[in-house]
This record gives C-alpha cells, sequence and structure tokens, in this order.
C-alpha cells in the first residue's frame, strides 16, 4: 500500500477513534496532495508525496518557532504533535555518518575536487538522499567536504 492510501485508510481510523489532532493533521496532509495533484493534473508518486509529507513536518517547525518567540506553549505542543503524526509515514532519516559516506562516494563518482563544482555534486545526491535528508544538512555537507 502506497503512502497516500495509508494515509487514507489511518484517516478513517482516526475518525472512527474520535482522535481529533491525527484526524486533522492527516486531513491536512490529504489536503495538500491533493492540491499539488490538481496543480499538476496528474497523480503523484511515492517520491512527491513524501516530498509533500516532509514540507508539511518543516511547516510545522517554523510554526514552532514563532510559537517560541510568541512564548506560546500551546502552539508548540499541538505542532509537536502533528510532527510526531507525519513522522511516521516518512521513511527513517540518515544519520550523519551515513549522509556523509553517500556524499562522499557521490563526489568521487563526479569526480568534484573543488567548491565550485558543488551544484554538480548536490545534483547527483539529491536523488540518492530525496526523502532521507533535508537539502540544508545536505548543503553543509557537501560544502565541508569540498572546501
Amino acid at each position: 500500500m502506497n503512502t497516500k492510501d495509508q494515509l487514507s485508510e489511518d484517516l478513517k481510523d482516526a475518525m472512527r477513534a474520535k482522535d481529533e489532532l491525527r484526524k486533522r493533521t492527516l486531513r491536512m496532509a490529504l489536503a495538500a496532495i491533493k492540491n499539488t495533484e490538481i496543480d499538476k493534473r496528474a497523480a503523484l508518486d511515492e517520491v512527491d508525496v513524501l516530498a509533500i509529507l516532509q514540507k508539511e513536518v518543516k511547516s510545522r517547525y517554523e510554526t514552532i518557532e514563532g510559537a517560541e518567540q510568541a512564548g506560546r506553549a500551546d502552539l508548540i505542543a499541538e505542532a509537536n504533535a502533528e510532527i510526531a503524526v507525519l513522522e511516521g509515514y516518512l521513511p527513517q532519516a540518515l544519520s550523519a555518518e551515513e549522509l556523509e559516506r553517500i556524499v562522499r562516494e557521490t563526489i568521487t563518482e563526479v569526480g568534484a575536487t573543488s567548491p565550485r563544482e558543488m551544484g554538480q555534486v548536490m545534483q547527483a545526491v539529491m536523488p540518492k538522499v530525496r526523502g532521507r535528508a533535508d537539502g540544508k544538512e545536505v548543503n553543509q555537507v557537501v560544502r565541508r567536504l569540498l572546501g
């Protein structure tokens, strides 16, 4: 079962269980997926669905930052709970060591030797780590290894 179908099934289960937080979070995720499908005028593949879920998690982290500045503990707790629900559908993130190993292998494959070739390395690494590592994190590792 793909992630989108799993989200739909879990939404039904959350509705039966009257789990308001889970229901609301899954509805927001499915709405984001549906809106993207409407924009693209095509069904999304698994990679695109996972990218949308990552985007939703990232937006919750941004909400937490804003709530911390405003001193809103209630919003922080709610966003953390939503993140926990969404992360259950994402593949396990790469550890720092695994990410560095993949980047080193890719640098060798591409033959990059200087920071000027960072774009080539990033272009080759991102498909390998999509859904399991944040682009910002990958960028920092590539920059460190090439610098």
